[in-house]
């Protein structure tokens, strides 16, 4: 997309407009990104936020259920929403002509949803099944495992779509007192991408922003108290083990991030990757494995999951610990940094060739750091990482430490 770029500006009340101009587009994309997702459930029954997101689409003041996505499907467009830890982030794509209709429709659920009675008993049995399909899934189930052994106490260590229990006290009165407190924040972002002007994105979204945004509260931030690392077992009745490994580590604004990443993308990540290699390709110990770094403002982790025979389990287990004290002596070997700097950058310029994700780019970054970088100087500072980068990010997660385990095995 020759010729795009990034701005940002400031909507009254305190949001801000991150907006990736395209002028040779013919979409258009839009994301409302709400800071706050179930790290922020602290008082409320876990999986409220996500709850929230559901509701959204069945109704607001203006518009059913049914004519929110009539609106916008009759139109060829479509609007989708996800809940995380630390965000929830509503969507609409279609053609470039289509964004005044997008903006009006998210607009309106997001701020204007009435969450009718009826409609919270039947969404609350919907993800009831769906907490049911993951749980019932060993291979979805295993992270929120390693999750609860990562941070719980903490919200983040919480199942995002709750539990049976936690979601049979979300009424309408937590509903709205969740969807009061965190959707009219005046940090949120709204995200435009497409071949727009600032007037034309400023005119699409002006006419529908609430009148007043609220002062955020402060979020309840993680610390890692260095107790003894949590072992959690799920024995049930399955023939597989699924096995995850997680360090603590730093947020997504430490300098040595990018390092963290392309160590994953060494270790875990692709089928040239040290664990794919060593422990399917060479020793056929496992069907599955793969490494990810989740990162977030005041922590993160790192992550090794396989799924594999359970009589193979202490065999990779060495494997695994292995790798990782080869990285912590050795460093990269040679030509590894590089191969995994191609990967990251190639996947980075393949993603950016929709609209929707120049506009997760730009909402993304202007929330997580305050400024939207242009790919290029973010595959310049990938570029720059040295091996010595590598080791160094190596050594503050794996040095000295033992990682939490998360388990699902045959009874």
């Amino acid at each position: 997309m020759i010729g795009h770029h990034y701005s940002v500006h400031p909507l009254p009340g305190g949001p801000r407009l991150a907006l990736a101009t395209l002028p040779q587009s013919e979409c258009a994309a839009i994301s409302i990104y709400i800071p706050a997702g179930s790290r922020d459930e602290h008082d409320v029954p876990a999986g409220t936020a996500h709850f929230v997101e559901h509701m959204v689409f069945k109704g607001t003041e203006r518009r059913s259920a049914r004519e929110l996505s009539l609106e916008i499907e009759s139109a060829g467009g479509q609007i989708n929403a996800c809940t995380s830890e630390d965000n929830t982030v509503y969507e609409g794509r279609g053609e470039a002509s289509l964004l005044p209709v997008l903006a009006d429709v998210l607009s309106d659920m997001v701020w204007h949803a009435t969450f009718p009675k009826d409609e919270i008993t039947l969404e609350r049995d919907v993800i009831g099944e769906e907490i049911t399909m993951y749980r019932e899934s060993p291979s979805d189930h295993i992270g929120d495992l390693i999750s609860q052994a990562l941070w719980s106490p903490h919200p983040l260590g919480n199942s995002i779509s709750g539990s049976l229990d936690s979601i049979a006290r979300v009424n309408r009165n937590v509903l709205n007192t969740f969807r009061t407190r965190h959707h009219f924040r005046k940090d949120l972002v709204i995200a435009v991408a497409g071949p727009f002007s600032e007037q034309e994105a400023l005119d699409a979204i002006g006419p529908h922003l609430p009148q007043s945004f609220l002062i955020p509260e402060k979020r309840s931030a993680f610390t890692h108290d260095g107790t003894k690392p949590r072992d959690i077992v799920d024995a049930r009745d399955t023939e597989q083990l699924q096995l995850a490994l997680a360090w603590h580590a730093p947020g997504r604004g430490h300098p040595l991030r990018h390092a963290m990443r392309l160590l994953s993308l060494m270790l875990g990540e692709t089928a040239s990757s040290r664990l794919f290699l060593g422990l399917r390709e060479e020793r056929g110990l496992c069907y599955q494995i793969s490494s990810d770094v989740t990162l977030f403002d005041d922590t993160g982790a790192f992550e090794i999951l396989a799924g594999l025979d359970p009589e193979s389990k202490d065999e990779a287990l060495d494997c695994i610990h292995a790798e990782i004290a080869d990285i912590l002596k050795n460093g990269p070997r040679a030509g590894e940094l590089d191969r995994a700097k191609r990967l990251a950058i190639g996947q980075s310029k393949m993603a950016f060739e929709s609209t929707g994700a120049q506009a997760s780019w730009a909402g993304e970054c202007l929330m997580d750091f305050g400024r939207i970088p242009l790919p290029s100087e973010w595959r310049a500072e990938v570029s720059a990482v040295t091996d010595a980068d590598v080791h160094e990010i190596a050594k503050i997660l794996f040095e000295g430490t033992s990682p939490c385990q998360a388990e699902i095995r045959p009874e």
